[in-house]
């Protein structure tokens, strides 16, 4: 059996954050989310993957906001996956959550049916930062999602945070961290801001000081620092758990493992295809309950394309790249590779571990100039055959 990640777009909203650019819709509906459910469950049953080889191990609901949607919406669809495909025991099955848009009823509910890790959208834990980003909680809110998720018999907890963040300072940016901490939860995130077009931040830019290129840089690498000491370990650029924590659904993402992504804009890998379904909610659903082709784009990954998504992915993670899986699974001498990593890493932006190259916390402050780079050199690298490599090894 292959294993199989799936994912499932919620695309509703309590409200819309001042930064969001995903895919969802503001909405208080009940009407509109079960008809949404009901799309996603003949989406799941008619998709072709019910009496195929593979087994699932990871199931995410993200969005928007999925708690949003309710216990019954979200129960209904993990039921369908259980009796549509076949599903590991200890499946990794992970809730995306605002801490003001759950309950003990409802995480119990949850978690008796079979989630078993949640990750809760904190950002700050400032008022004013929180105001900014246009969140609609608090931080005791955040704490009490937490209690009550402890309540319920979660034991993989995972909080999300921000930096970069309008008006932060080295020391709001600081005691968010040590609340974070203090939660004694078992995976941190931390994502810079990104201002992007068409989000109400953008729009209102303007108004509001951010911090420079060099305070953001130096935000993370504080943040990489104190993680680390308070037992996190770094996994990936944005990453953070404790032995045993990591999320293993989105490290399928970087580890070219096999997903399938059901909603709308949703994207999916499967049999070395990816390809991504409407990004339009009435649409999508609309073509569901018509029959009708739901794909938005589509494209083949193999050859040097496919070893360039290696590069770019794995270096993401602290595990890094392997030059042997380049040569052996991509067939891409690593000479040429090597040699630019080589160049970085006199820098202090590279390092060679335990047979991998990867980047230094500085590094993946500067990830897209390197990756940038390697593709370079990837396209200058020997093709080799087969029958070539099993020779040169031997």
């Amino acid at each position: 059996m292959k294993p199989l990640g799936i994912y499932i777009h919620i695309p509703f909203c309590k409200s819309r954050c001042a930064y969001c650019d995903f895919h969802s819709n503001k909405t208080t509906s009940q009407k509109q989310m079960a008809n949404y459910t009901k799309t996603v469950c003949k989406h799941i049953i008619e998709g072709g993957l019910r009496d195929s080889e593979y087994e699932v191990d990871t199931l995410y609901f993200g969005g928007g906001t999925p708690s949003w949607c309710g216990a019954k919406n979200l129960m209904r669809i993990a039921r369908c996956v259980y009796k549509s495909f076949k599903v590991l025991n200890d499946c990794e099955t992970t809730l995306e959550a605002n801490p003001d848009t759950v309950d003990l009823k409802l995480l119990k509910k949850l978690h008796k049916v079979g989630f078993n890790r949640i990750s809760f959208g904190m950002q700050s834990s400032n008022p004013m930062e929180l105001t900014d980003l246009g969140r609609t909680h608090t931080f005791e809110q955040v704490k009490a999602a937490v209690a009550m998720a402890r309540k319920a018999k979660f034991d993989n907890i995972s909080v999300d945070l921000m930096y970069g963040i309008p008006s932060q300072t080295a020391q709001t940016w600081k005691k968010t961290l040590d609340d974070a901490i203090s939660l004694e939860v078992e995976h941190i995130s931390c994502y810079a801001l990104k201002v992007e077009e068409g989000t109400k931040l953008f729009d209102r830019k303007d108004e509001y000081t951010f911090p420079d290129d060099d305070a953001v840089a130096d935000f993370y690498l504080y943040a990489v620092e104190r993680l680390e000491d308070a037992g996190y370990k770094q996994y990936e650029i944005s990453n953070f758990a404790r032995p045993g924590y990591i999320c293993k659904h989105n490290y399928k993402y970087w580890n070219l493992g096999e997903y399938w992504g059901i909603g709308p804009s949703a994207y999916s890998f499967l049999n070395r295809m990816r390809f991504s379904y409407l990004p339009h909610t009435d649409r999508y659903m609309q073509a569901v309950e018509a029959g009708d082709a739901i794909i938005q784009n589509s494209e083949k990954a193999e050859g040097v394309e496919r070893a360039g998504e290696y590069l770019m992915l794995m270096l993401r993670t602290t595990e890094g790249v392997s030059g042997e899986i380049l040569e052996k699974k991509y067939l891409v001498c690593f000479d040429t590779i090597e040699a630019c990593l080589k160049k970085y890493a006199a820098k202090g932006y590279a390092r060679f571990s335990n047979g991998n190259w990867s980047l230094t916390p500085r590094g993946f402050l500067i990830s897209n100039t390197i990756i940038s780079d390697l593709l370079i050199a990837l396209e200058k690298s020997e093709h080799i055959t087969q029958a070539n490599y099993s020779r040169m090894k031997g």
